[in-house]
């Protein structure tokens, strides 16, 4: 189908302030262009309780944020989302898409943790790979401290968080745990090495081209061969089998559609039980536009429930 009109509409006055290809940009003004996204998701969603902490890790400390929402009785222990925003590893935080996680916890029902994993260039992969698995297992053990049930987890990735989350449902089912119960994944990028027709019918798409995912692979990782790592390339894993079950949603005019779409598939083919959702008319990264976009705010309704629905 055509792109959908309301994307469409906020494409054109994006496109209207004239900024260059992001690929031409440095770090720092990609960044500063990631901080921009933030304000086409709207009026923030209300929640009951916000409050940031740290995970310990190696000496560092990983900045999370936790979002409760105003579901259930104060001393009920929720189920726990964690949850990896997007920006190509090498942008994003907290804030960037502050709203997605106030939608997935208010709609769902869950405890949102969201992770502020470390950045590519400064720090490369495994760096983001390694805290994810980090928070995982602080989410685990400390669950309780925050009125969460280390039982009930899920993981909620997009872009380069369902990258991450993807990765690190996997290395969950390596290290033996935690066990992780749903892993939704919007958008993802799970093939280093990917060349299929989406790749080339997408090549110029808006938001992400194949040559500004060029530049994100390029900042992310140290040596071409890592692409071929699991932990970067999820899909080329020869483990799927007792994976998490999985909900994928993939955009019609975005470079990744058919590698989400083959993941989609060898998921289900190794067993894991799957729900794929093809997004038609969409873009890469269009959850991050609820403010104007209805499509937006529907299927980050359906990602949410998905959520909701794997506790109930």
């Amino acid at each position: 189908m055509s792109l959908d009109p309301q994307i469409e509409t906020l494409l054109k006055q994006v496109a209207a302030e004239g900024a260059p290809a992001p690929e031409s940009l440095t770090v720092a003004e990609n960044r500063a262009f990631g901080r921009s996204f933030g304000s086409l998701a709207g009026a923030p969603v209300p929640v009951a309780d916000v409050r940031d902490a740290a995970v310990p890790a190696d000496g560092r400390d990983i900045p999370v944020r936790i979002y409760r929402p105003s579901t259930g009785a104060e001393a009920d222990l929720l189920p726990v989302t964690l949850f990896f925003h997007g920006g190509g590893w090498v942008f994003g935080d907290l804030d960037t898409q502050d709203n997605i996680a106030r939608t997935l916890a208010a709609r769902s029902g869950t405890i949102v943790v969201s992770v502020d994993y470390r950045l590519a260039p400064e720090h490369r992969f495994p760096a983001a790979t390694d805290d994810a698995y980090a928070a995982l297992a602080w989410v685990a053990a400390n669950a309780a401290g925050f009125g969460g049930d280390a039982e009930r987890i899920a993981v909620f990735g997009e872009s380069a968080g369902g990258n991450i989350a993807a990765t690190l449902v996997q290395e969950a089912l390596r290290h033996g745990g935690p066990r992780i119960t749903l892993q939704v994944l919007a958008y993802p990028a799970v093939d280093r090495f990917d060349d299929s027709p989406s790749m080339y019918e997408n090549a110029t798409a808006p938001v992400l081209s194949r040559s500004y995912l060029e530049w994100f692979w390029g900042a992310y990782l140290s040596t071409p061969d890592q692409g071929a790592d699991p932990r970067v390339s999820p899909a080329r894993t020869e483990e799927a089998a007792g994976l998490a079950p999985a909900v994928i949603a993939t955009a019609e005019y975005d470079p990744l559609r058919d590698q989400g779409d083959r993941y989609a598939r060898k998921l289900a083919e190794a067993g894991v039980p799957v729900q794929h959702l093809p997004v038609a008319g969409a873009v890469h990264g269009f959850l991050s536009f609820t403010g104007s976009v209805q499509l937006s705010r529907d299927v980050l309704n359906q990602l949410s429930d998905a959520v909701a629905t794997a506790f109930n």
